[in-house]
């Protein structure tokens, strides 16, 4: 079919208005199922971070979002997910074109980011601080402020789903932001910003730039009025950020990806551990930190495991997003390279790919078969690092503390999954699991409304739900001495 057409040109969004960059450079943005050029968009250089930070700042010396009452600022963020609501379409276009998702999976992507404006607009009147008793003579409490201009990095695998997550929360809070879209699937971001815009949402308070990790991203962890930085992507770029943040002691929530693994005990429904799993690794091209990538299987159901996960693989439609295929591109030519060279890798080191290994032959665009490798040990690169592609490994145990180790036995702790019919049994792995969250017979099982993070090179800090708040505000305490007498009956 043929491709529908999208806006040729987009620009930064900083202190409420479009604008292109300082150097009127642009960023080529291509469409990963052809290979194409698909837009452009304006490239942010350190002069550019300086501005939006400066707005942001402004902003929120102003005091504009803190001295708002609480309700009135959630209906800031209702108006907001209602334009994301309204823009639903745009926005699915957006995501299939510039990040190879299909229609539906970028719609929902729309139907998720305003959610969660609605959902932490429905939390602004209930982030409270508590009283302290001291005593006669005295009043204490405490007061969850807000941190001030809060940097957002996202990642290209789901842009604007981890953009509104973090852009809710700094806005429920009273903070102020400037993001930075991934110059590979920017689109979406924009998105955010024309909500903003339109919900009346102050100026200064979301600034929205495009540009590279090394000169724009580089510029905003390292500036000096930068009060909080949020980050989701790669272990590497990762400390690159924290080394920068430790220099200024600011604070970070931190999602670096994950080697997450499932395990299968030997009462565990087959057809089930089949579907969620396939679920886990192949959505968006196994493009996702919490990926189900490792699946650790009782050796009496490793084979009827594996033969009912390869053939949902070899069942899957691969092609571009816009034609409704169910497997779509990896989101550049160099990513998909990588994801060949570690299955090769892994043949050569002994795994068997029991279906898929290599790059998709006659398709234009970056596309990767589904992939399920067996024969998989623990000292193996794909048995420990995150592959970030549609790429399956199963490892086998035979006692559940095994597996346990095995589950355990990376440098990760984002996710992990257990299967069993065994409710005493899914509480004691689940206890001994290490991972910020652990999914019982449903990859997935959760929501906006659950707490997500890392432990161990996952990270710190956590996303989504209620906890998510604590990571942008920090406790101030006020303590009161009401009498000059230190206690006591005050005198007449």
């Amino acid at each position: 079919m043929a491709t529908p057409e999208i806006k040729k040109y987009w620009q930064n969004f900083v202190d409420g208005e479009w604008c292109d960059g300082a150097t009127n450079e642009r960023i080529v943005v291509e469409n990963p199922a052809t290979g194409e050029m698909l837009a452009e968009v304006a490239r942010a250089m350190p002069a550019d971070v300086d501005r939006a930070v400066a707005a942001a700042r402004r902003r929120f010396n102003a005091r504009t979002l803190i001295d708002m009452r609480p309700m009135a600022r959630g209906a800031l963020l209702l108006e907001i997910a209602a334009q994301m609501r309204a823009m639903a379409e745009e926005i699915a276009l957006a995501e299939c074109l510039d990040n190879g998702k299909t229609l539906a999976a970028g719609k929902n992507e729309a139907m998720a980011a305003s959610r969660y404006f609605s959902y932490y607009g429905g939390a602004t009147d209930k982030i409270e601080g508590r009283m302290i008793p001291l005593g006669a003579g005295y009043v204490d409490y405490t007061v969850p402020a807000p941190y001030g201009v809060s940097v957002q990095i996202v990642p290209w695998n789901f842009p604007l789903q981890i953009a509104a997550r973090s852009v809710a929360c700094a806005l429920a809070t009273g903070n102020t932001v400037v993001l930075k879209s991934p110059e590979l699937s920017p689109l979406s971001c924009y998105f955010i910003a024309e909500a903003c815009k339109r919900a009346g949402v102050p100026d200064g308070a979301v600034n929205v730039l495009c540009g590279y990790g090394h000169d724009t991203g580089a510029a905003m962890v390292s500036h000096k009025d930068v009060d909080h930085i949020v980050f989701t992507g790669s272990l590497k770029t990762g400390q690159f950020i924290l080394r920068a943040a430790a220099e200024r002691i600011i604070p970070c929530v931190m999602e670096l990806g994950g080697k997450s693994a499932g395990i299968v005990f030997p009462d565990a429904d087959l057809d089930q551990v089949a579907a969620s799993t396939a679920i886990g690794i192949f959505t968006n091209a196994g493009q996702v930190c919490s990926a189900a990538s490792r699946l650790v299987v009782h050796r009496s159901r490793h084979d009827e495991v594996v033969a009912k996960i390869a053939a949902k693989a070899r069942a899957l439609s691969i092609g571009p997003g816009i034609d409704g295929k169910d497997l779509g591109p990896l989101i550049s030519g160099a990513q998909r390279d990588k994801v060949e060279a570690m299955c090769l890798a892994a043949q050569q080191e002994g795994a068997e790919a029991v279906t898929g290994g290599r790059r998709v032959d006659g398709l234009p665009g970056y596309f990767m078969q589904p992939t399920v490798f067996t024969g998989v040990k623990p000292d193996m690169t794909m048995a420990r690092e995150e592959v970030f592609g549609p790429v399956l490994t199963v490892q086998v145990y035979d006692d559940p503390d095994e597996a346990i180790a095995l589950a355990n036995g990376t440098d990760y702790g984002l996710c992990a999954g257990v299967y069993t019919k065994d409710l005493r049994q899914a509480h004691w792995a689940a206890d001994r699991l290490v991972a910020g969250q652990v999914f019982v017979n449903e990859w997935f099982a959760g929501g906006i409304e659950t707490p997500f993070g890392g432990t161990k090179r996952s990270g710190y800090g956590r996303e989504k739900g209620q906890e998510a708040l604590l990571s942008y505000v920090q406790t101030k305490n006020v303590g009161i001495r009401i009498d000059g007498s230190g206690g006591g009956r005050p005198g007449g």
